[in-house]
């Protein structure tokens, strides 16, 4: 943590305490009141943490004012358009970006960790066919701390090293099996000849009747989703992860945590909500009705896809997936689909309504995520987990990087306690 000289004084019931102030490299001033409960007796009160700083972190910047996102420093637009998923998660995990033998060995090292251990498949076969895929990853990923032993011990760097590969190696894996098993279609395995995003789009769409090609322009679309949801700064999921690791757990659980989290509708389900609000629109035709519903503050209809809980400008990444966006339809066509019709005229209509651009409601990420991934052919119940396979590698970095911090301790958050004070126990008779 950067030191600094920099303190403010907080005055109450006739005494004064000096905290002090720390400077970021980027961002707001931080006042450092870990010694404020031992020195004056108080705790802070901010439901939802959206105002406190829970670790000093190098991995991922976000400027919601500017429309900004960094990740080790670059801007997510130059690694959307210039990299690619697996070099992205080079950077997040070490630190810069890779030379082309540094990158060539990582990518071999993930792609020959792909398979799962083959009694797995024992643990998918005990869901329900019609169980959500998040419920299966949730408990697949928790799972792996049952196969693999050998990459347990967070004490241990090597170890720290070998669970994170697996991690990213094997999430498209678990994913695709989850999506298959509740389709009823036997697994299909990875190969070692495909790049990232293809071996995962093959997994998810083979079939062993037929040859499966992958389309380059749609393996560049996943590939984008990847990079684009890889990290996110100190969302709930990522916050997850780092309170359960903060107790010890080992990493396959911490990231079953950051799973579960990213589950919520109001995190992980923002896409589908998209996908579910087109459905509702319906047609072309009554897209005017919705979007006057949406300026209506006394309906509580609300245009799903559009702003941001962080950005206040554009979302950069929406900026991106637009790109892909329109080149996955130019290719597969909306002609047949009427949720692709609605989406494309819903962003022209929104874009030039003057309300919208006042308000700087712009189409988001998962506006566009949720377009491509329908182009596709995948069901809603399939976007959050191709979120949290994209985010994994933000969680694994998060977790070494909170790992091997000096500063690290076990959570533990305080509460505003407005309950019974104490209260004699009356026996039964006598209530």
């Amino acid at each position: 943590m950067t030191d600094t000289k920099k303190s403010a004084t907080l005055s109450f019931d006739g005494k004064s305490f000096e905290l002090p102030i720390y400077s970021p490299t980027a961002g707001p001033d931080v006042l450092d009141i870990r010694k404020l409960y031992a020195q004056a007796g108080v705790f802070t009160y901010d439901p939802g943490f959206t105002s406190t700083a829970s670790c000093d972190s190098t991995i991922t910047y976000i400027d919601g004012i500017k429309g900004e996102l960094l990740h080790r420093g670059y801007p997510i637009d130059q690694l959307a358009g210039k990299s690619h998923y697996l070099e992205v998660c080079y950077l997040l995990l070490y630190g810069n970006l890779p030379s082309a033998a540094e990158l060539e060995e990582f990518e071999d090292r993930v792609t020959r960790h792909t398979m799962l251990h083959e009694q797995m498949m024992y643990l998918f076969r005990g869901f329900r066919r019609d169980a959500h895929p998040m419920a299966i990853i949730t408990g697949a990923v928790g799972a792996m701390s049952a196969f693999y032993h050998d990459s347990l011990d967070i004490t241990d760097p090597w170890q720290r090293e070998v669970a994170s590969v697996r991690m990213i190696a094997k999430m498209p894996t678990i994913v695709s099996m989850a999506y298959k098993y509740t389709l009823g279609q036997p697994f299909v395995y990875p190969r070692n000849d495909l790049d990232y995003a293809s071996n995962f789009l093959r997994m998810c769409f083979a079939v062993p009747a037929e040859e499966y090609e992958v389309n380059p322009i749609l393996s560049r679309a996943m590939d984008r989703i990847f990079t684009l949801h890889a990290d996110h700064e100190q969302n709930a999921s990522t916050s997850t992860v780092r309170l359960a690791s903060s107790s010890g757990a080992n990493p396959f659980a911490c990231i079953a945590a950051g799973v579960a989290c990213l589950w919520g509708p109001s995190h992980g389900g923002a896409n589908q909500a998209c996908l579910e609000m087109l459905k509702e629109i319906g047609t072309v035709d009554r897209i005017p009705e919705f979007i006057a519903r949406a300026k209506d503050k006394d309906d509580p209809f609300r245009l799903m896809g559009f702003g941001h809980r962080v950005y206040k400008n554009t979302d950069p990444r929406a900026t991106v997936l637009k790109q892909s966006a329109d080149e996955v339809l130019e290719l597969l066509g909306v002609e047949n689909n009427p949720i692709l019709q609605v989406a494309k005229e819903l962003e022209k209509q929104a874009i030039s309504d003057p309300y919208f651009a006042e308000k700087k409601l712009f189409p988001n990420v998962d506006f566009y995520s949720g377009i491509i991934l329908e182009a596709m052919g995948f069901p809603t119940s399939m976007f959050t987990p191709i979120f949290a396979l994209s985010r994994t590698v933000g969680w694994i970095s998060q977790w070494k990087e909170m790992i091997a911090d000096p500063q690290n301790k076990i959570g533990r958050p305080r509460q505003l306690y407005l309950g019974e004070t104490t209260r004699d126990y009356v026996d039964i008779e006598d209530r």
